[in-house]
């Protein structure tokens, strides 16, 4: 079968032929109908981190069918239409009883840093990571919900958005737009940030009051009803002008909420936020509920990361290339 496979930092994923993968006992194959490409590819071709192993096949958004089931499993069979959870979690330490599987002590794998993932046509992985996808949500639409989509309901979970706080997302990408819908779903005011003309449309039709520029964002907070700055603010870049800006236009009891990341540091003033009340919190992907309930309100319309297009897996680079540049309002989307 093809797949995109990462061979080292700085180069092109390359296209190989590679035998298709059998299931073990306890796993299922899965056919690739669609698998979304997340910035966190680019991580690893800029060589931010590397994968478990090499050469590695990328891709962690992915949904499709299932093409093959495993002698111990139960409860799928071929055909059905599936979404993966890409933590290969191992259901049994003490975050998987809690139902953190994002935390999982003893994970079979991730898919792309230490399990091969879903820019191929097919890929495995345990039967317990499988979401069945109603008839009415196509692949391209489920395939963003299982990072973007999953990934912006877990920051707003952890950081408890009430209906009336203003919440502010830096960053209009496929992440940030799932997140501008979820705060508003939840009752938030919402205020988007971006450099680029697009993705500021893109998020004001996703629901925020306001999208504006990173110099327009302070008057803009302050000019909101209560004029006391945010109460939750979602960082969607992880470098230090986005750190710096979160933190300035965080309110009293604001809640920092780190989704992204980079090389840079956070440098706060303890007394700035001891006076103020203020929270800093991390969130790292989703738990398996979470993208259950990410594909039930994608079901009932509350919930699309928007797809910004459609390409075919053999131009994954060029996808790569165009989100690099940030040439992108949402999620592009491969088809192997």
């Amino acid at each position: 079968m093809l797949a995109a496979r990462f061979h080292a930092p700085g180069r092109p994923l390359a296209l190989d032929d590679v035998p298709v993968p059998e299931p073990a006992p306890d796993e299922v194959r899965v056919r690739v109908r669609a698998a979304g490409v997340c910035g966190t590819e680019l991580h690893f071709t800029d060589g931010l981190y590397a994968p478990s192993r090499t050469p590695m096949t990328l891709g962690h958004e992915a949904a499709g069918t299932v093409d093959a089931v495993g002698s111990a499993v139960t409860g799928w069979a071929e055909g059905d239409r599936v979404a993966v959870y890409y933590y290969l979690f191992c259901g049994s330490c003490r975050w998987c009883l809690r139902g953190r599987q994002n935390l999982c002590l003893a994970p079979r794998g991730v898919l792309a840093f230490a399990a091969d993932g879903a820019f191929a046509e097919q890929l495995v992985v345990p039967a317990h990571c499988l979401v069945r996808l109603p008839d009415e949500l196509s692949f391209e639409a489920a395939a963003p919900l299982c990072c973007a989509g999953t990934t912006a309901v877990h920051a707003l979970t952890e950081a408890g958005v009430e209906p009336g706080d203003v919440v502010v997302v830096l960053g209009a990408g496929g992440v940030g737009l799932a997140a501008v819908q979820e705060a508003r779903r939840r009752g938030g005011v919402v205020v988007a940030v971006s450099r680029d003309d697009a993705r500021r449309s893109a998020a004001r039709s996703a629901g925020a009051v306001a999208a504006v520029s990173p110099a327009e964002l302070a008057e803009t907070v302050a000019r909101l009803p209560g004029g006391q700055g945010a109460d939750v603010v979602v960082e969607l870049a992880g470098v230090t002008a986005t750190l710096e800006l979160a933190t300035a236009v965080l309110g009293r009891r604001g809640r920092l909420v780190l989704v992204g990341y980079s090389a840079d540091a956070l440098t706060v003033s303890p007394l700035g936020m001891v006076v103020a009340e203020q929270r800093v919190i991390a969130s790292v992907g989703s738990t398996l509920a979470e993208l259950e309930q990410a594909v039930s309100l994608a079901a009932a319309g509350q919930l699309a990361p928007p797809v910004a297009g459609r390409m075919p897996l053999t131009e994954v680079n060029e996808a790569l290339d165009r989100l690099r540049a940030g040439d992108v309002a949402g999620r592009l989307v491969l088809v192997p």
